[in-house]
């Protein structure tokens, strides 16, 4: 297990998350690996997609692993005066502490923004700290770890 993971697995006990980390041996660096490796059923994925905005905030948008993230959808719902941009790994790691591909949806300082059909689902799959790794566990449990906001961010 990297440090990454050992990170977060720290931040779930601490915080007392009820979710599960997942270790793998394979990538799961994308939705498609990540179906890939686990075998799982496609539609518990979701994607966390880094964003930041004109002061250097970190917005993280919580999208269905088959959807896309909205910068436009974002600025509305955040009431910024520009889009943000997407973050690129440089920064993921800086802002986050986990790299790309391993971003949780939670345990980071962040503003995030749920998108509704996410919250549609029972239980999701979402990045364990690594990209060999996943942290299942419940919509409901996520948003209550993140505090997030439901809105539309998808495209």
């Amino acid at each position: 297990m990297d440090k990454y993971e050992q990170k977060l697995k720290q931040f779930i006990k601490e915080n007392n998350i009820i979710a599960e980390h997942l270790s793998f041996e394979k990538s799961c660096h994308s939705v498609q690996d990540a179906i890939n490796t686990t075998g799982a059923n496609p539609n518990e994925f979701i994607k966390n997609i880094c964003m930041i905005d004109y002061d250097n905030n970190l917005i993280i948008a919580i999208v269905d692993g088959h959807d896309r993230a909205s910068t436009k959808r974002v600025k509305k719902a955040l009431q910024l005066e520009h889009n943000p941009k997407i973050a690129i790994p440089d920064e993921i790691l800086k802002k986050t502490g986990f790299p790309c591909g391993g971003t949780p949806s939670f345990g980071c300082n962040a503003i995030y923004l749920i998108d509704p059909k996410v919250m549609e689902k029972e239980k999701i799959y979402s990045g364990g700290g690594s990209t060999k790794s996943l942290v299942k566990l419940t919509t409901k449990e996520m948003k209550k770890a993140n505090n997030g906001k439901i809105v539309r961010v998808k495209k």
